[in-house]
């Protein structure tokens, strides 16, 4: 199996990992594929710094065969703020990511450390934010934009959100059996329902596994294989489970995943996910439910974090 060491792994003949330990917030896998005479790269990072040592990383397999597609698996920071850098580029993604991207600029994760979210938010912040440089990030729109599934010669990029945003894609080269899966797959961490509903993101995990790859890239955490992507199936079968329990003996979100006893996955890292995957699937079971903010989350994942 690859290491879990940062820097590029070639895991298919032509196609390479990037990885970025210890895969917790901000800590993004990409990828690259070689595509004929030219390269076709799998997401960026998080800011500046990190995606210019992933490109020199890839200085040698791109040598000859130079970017010139970028697929965005979606909208978050860490898995698209580095697209400046390779001006001139094909890029493409959902249109639901091309959308999330411009709700969204690096300028409001800039802007985080000058709210006071109190003492719980504020230390969030810090820990899941501190360590990444959001200056002077301006991510240009998407040049190409789809809906449903494309072909960019052998590699297949299908759509499956919304799941963990709006926008969801995976990134297929079948002739290798290799999945980048951009954030439906996080191995060894917690997963997080930005979006959802949860149906549509076990629905993501089983469509992954019916590809039958021998190596998924997650977009968070080491390289994996059917496996790694089944126990993700567990993991939401059982909070789906455990939700409906909680909310039909009344208990609020926040309640519910407090109660939580989450077993193995307690060994996961972020376990203070859980409470906006709670609040996701009370949501998903009742129309009526009002999400919690991104800034209310970040609050109540710090209280987490105690």
């Amino acid at each position: 199996m690859t290491p879990y060491t940062l820097g590029l792994h070639e895991v298919g003949d032509g196609v390479w990992a990037y990885l970025q330990p210890d895969g917790s917030w901000g800590y993004s896998n990409a990828g690259l594929v070689r595509t004929g005479e030219t390269s076709l790269l799998v997401d960026t990072l998080f800011d500046l710094r990190l995606t210019a040592r992933m490109l020199e990383a890839m200085a040698a397999p791109t040598a000859a065969r130079p970017i010139t597609t970028v697929v965005n698996t979606h909208a978050n920071g860490d898995h698209c703020h580095g697209n400046q850098l390779l001006g001139g580029t094909r890029v493409i993604t959902s249109a639901a990511t091309a959308r999330e991207m411009a709700e969204l600029p690096a300028s409001v994760l800039a802007g985080l450390p000058s709210l006071d979210l109190g003492d719980d938010g504020n230390r969030f912040v810090a820990g899941a934010f501190g360590a990444f440089d959001f200056a002077g990030i301006e991510v240009p729109p998407p040049t190409e934009t789809f809906s449903g599934a494309l072909q960019i010669g052998e590699v297949e990029l299908y759509e499956v959100g919304p799941a963990h945003t709006g926008g969801d894609v995976i990134v297929h080269v079948p002739a290798q059996r290799v999945v980048f899966t951009g954030d439906i797959c996080f191995i060894g961490g917690t997963p997080i329902v930005w979006s959802g509903p949860v149906r549509n993101w076990l629905a993501a995990l089983r469509f992954i596994r019916s590809l039958d790859p021998e190596i998924v890239v997650p977009g968070h955490g080491p390289v994996t294989d059917a496996d790694g992507v089944a126990a993700l199936e567990g993991y939401f079968e059982w909070l789906l489970t455990a939700c409906r329990a909680r909310r039909d003996a009344g208990l609020t979100a926040l309640d519910a995943a407090a109660s939580l006893d989450l077993g193995p996955y307690a060994e996961w890292g972020e376990r203070e996910r859980t409470i906006v995957n709670v609040d996701a699937v009370y949501a998903e079971l009742d129309p009526g439910h009002q999400r919690m903010s991104i800034l209310t989350a970040m609050q109540e994942m710090g209280r987490w974090q105690q």
